[in-house]
């Protein structure tokens, strides 16, 4: 029995065993299963988590690069910008100011090439927009044309040829806008400088004296005359020898005339001859000892007038050679005009407008007053007389802008410096001044006539008046053959060959006339 049971436990056991297992290994292969999926599921998650936290960092830290770069960017911008403009706005206000004086103040200079040059290549660019204009709306009246014999025109074709012609006449009315602006600045550019030269001129009072080349000294009685002729005329060739003027003795009662282009020389010949008569000893050895004394107190007479003349102004730290030279400038004229009280003048006008632009008084002074110091250079060395100054001015170590202003206040070299074109102004505007020169009756209606026959070589002109003593040319023109656009033009032209072929003192200015009368008669 017990060995029934044995033999019937036993493959029970083993199926209750292999239940067990399979049991086991299912239970184990679903937990395992889970588990791993488990783990797989949050490992996915972690590297999602991660990967999300990259993108943010990397995002971040690109922003922050970014960020920091515009930053950067941004201020290196405003810089560049901020000094872009600063220069902009300087260069912009020199060349208004350069521009406005030289443009309109054709009398500051007889040979303003540049701003000829400059007129010339606003007058192309001119003609270039009027023609660009012609073309513009020619193409213009093609295209609606066009459109008006086209019927078959989509919507959408006839929208875009509208929008373009608008586009087109957009552009030219902004041309035009840009260009009255531009004449808008030019002309408040104008006034400007029309104001600073006005009050410059109004704040000055210079006196004016025109020299002469005759000198006279009066003498006590018709007696002196033979003792100043002397024996077999001994003593007035001694004279003449010593001083270098003529003397003539005429008829004129009382009066002995002494004749010379050197005002110093006439100068020291008119205070010896005057000593002499007082003396009454003239003998040829005390002509020339008297002679010899007066060259030498004027000589010490003119280093007091270039102090005076420096004293004057407020002007220090010249060198004691300029000193003299300026004091020699009482001795010279030119075109009749005292060469001292020009150079006063000159330089009370280019202190006075230097001011007023901004720059340094005391240099634009100097600078003005020195600027004709070349004509006191000996007669010997031959060259410009700015070329002269300049080289002298230099040699004492002048101020850099004043030594450029005395070179260039002819255009003999380049200007570096607008109190340079100041000066060039200032030099005009004394020598244009009424009364300020001298001009012979001769070459006077001379002028007049040449003003005239250069105006009316010009095809169309009809009539031409010199008025206002030759300052402004009035040209009447056919109008049948002028129209009002070449009016414009011819009055540039005719402006423009003045300049070129005529040397006249101040500015000349142009008016060109066309009258159209229409007749018609009421029955």
């Amino acid at each position: 029995m017990e060995v029934e049971m044995m033999y019937y436990l036993i493959p029970i056991s083993v199926v209750l065993l292999g239940v067990m297992f399979y049991l086991g290994w299912f239970i184990n292969s679903k937990i395992g299963k889970n588990t791993i999926a488990a783990a797989e599921e949050r490992a996915k998650l972690i590297v999602q988590d991660a990967e999300k936290e990259a993108k943010n960092i990397k995002r971040e830290k690109l922003l922050e690069v970014k960020d920091e770069w515009f930053k950067k960017k941004q201020e290196f911008d405003n810089e560049s910008n901020s000094k872009r403009q600063k220069l902009q706005a300087y260069e912009k206000k020199l060349q208004s100011k350069e521009e406005s004086i030289t443009k309109q103040y054709e009398l500051i200079s007889q040979k303003e090439k540049e701003n000829q040059k400059r007129e010339n290549e606003l007058k192309e660019k001119h003609d270039i927009l009027n023609r660009r204009k012609e073309e513009l709306e020619r193409l213009v009246h093609e295209q609606n044309l066009r459109l008006e014999k086209i019927a078959q025109l989509t919507a959408e074709e006839a929208k875009k040829m509208l929008m373009e012609n608008m586009i087109e006449k957009a552009k030219t009315d902004a041309s035009q806008y840009i260009k009255e602006i531009r004449d808008k600045a030019t002309l408040e550019a104008k006034k400007d400088a029309q104001k600073i030269i006005v009050q410059a001129i109004q704040r000055t009072a210079v006196d004016h004296s025109v020299e002469t080349t005759v000198s006279v000294v009066q003498i006590q009685n018709d007696e002196m005359k033979g003792r100043i002729i002397g024996r077999e005329g001994r003593n007035i060739r001694a004279f003449e020898a010593a001083t270098g003027i003529d003397v003539i003795v005429d008829d004129t009662p009382e009066a002995v005339i002494l004749s010379g282009f050197d005002q110093f020389r006439r100068e020291v010949a008119r205070i010896a001859l005057e000593n002499l008569i007082s003396d009454g000893r003239i003998h040829p050895a005390r002509i020339e000892e008297v002679v010899a004394k007066v060259q030498a107190e004027l000589e010490e007479e003119i280093i007091k007038e270039g102090e005076n003349a420096l004293l004057q102004l407020g002007i220090h730290g010249v060198h004691p050679e300029l000193i003299k030279h300026i004091g020699r400038m009482k001795y010279r004229s030119s075109y009749g005009q005292n060469l001292l009280q020009h150079s006063i003048e000159v330089a009370y006008l280019v202190g006075f407008m230097a001011s007023e632009l901004g720059f340094d008084p005391m240099i634009g002074k100097k600078a003005g007053l020195m600027h004709d110091i070349g004509k006191t250079v000996d007669k010997s060395i031959e060259g410009p007389h700015a070329l002269l100054g300049y080289d002298l001015a230099k040699k004492y170590k002048e101020h850099p802008i004043v030594v450029n202003a005395i070179g260039s206040h002819h255009e003999d070299i380049e200007m570096e410096h607008p109190i340079s074109a100041l000066v060039q102004a200032a030099d005009a505007i004394s020598g244009a001044r009424p009364g300020a020169r001298r001009e012979p009756l001769e070459s006077y209606v001379k002028r007049l006539e040449n003003l005239e026959n250069l105006a009316k070589s010009f095809e169309g002109v009809a009539k031409t008046y010199a008025i206002q003593a030759g300052r402004e040319i009035r040209v009447v023109v056919e109008p049948d053959k002028v129209d009002d656009d070449f009016s414009d033009r011819l009055a540039f032209e005719i402006a423009s060959k003045i300049q070129e072929e005529m040397e006249y003192p101040g500015q000349i200015k142009v008016t060109v006339i066309r009258e159209v009368r229409k007749i018609s008669y009421a029955k």
